[in-house]
């Protein structure tokens, strides 16, 4: 299989090479991000309405973020798995049959 770069793959239009499984790690350090700007606005939002909303949001603001992290993670999971499968089944298509061998039983119809 003939290695290209980031970007040779990206541009690759027959589509020979995944571009996801060089990125899924960047989208997965994106989604903890977005999960981090999410639970401080939820902190945030919660101070903003008052001392009691916003004592329940620092304490439910960790629990949501992990939540949105592990979401992300198995997102990223689906996504690597469907890619895995696409690149194990072709290197099976690829891979040459041995030849059949005589003694194999055959089939008799009566």
């Amino acid at each position: 299989m003939n290695q290209k770069g980031l970007l040779g793959a990206l541009f690759d239009l027959s589509f020979s090479e995944f571009v996801t499984t060089r990125v899924i790690k960047v989208l997965f350090i994106i989604g903890i991000v977005f999960a981090g700007f999410g639970a401080l606005t939820l902190l945030v939002s919660g101070f903003s309405s008052g001392f009691g909303k916003g004592l329940l949001m620092l304490i439910l603001s960790p629990l949501v973020f992990l939540l949105y992290v592990l979401g992300a993670r198995i997102w990223c999971e689906i996504i690597i798995v469907v890619f895995r499968i696409a690149e194990n089944t072709a290197r099976i298509a690829n891979t040459p049959r041995p030849p059949a061998s005589p003694e194999a039983p055959v089939e008799h119809q009566d």
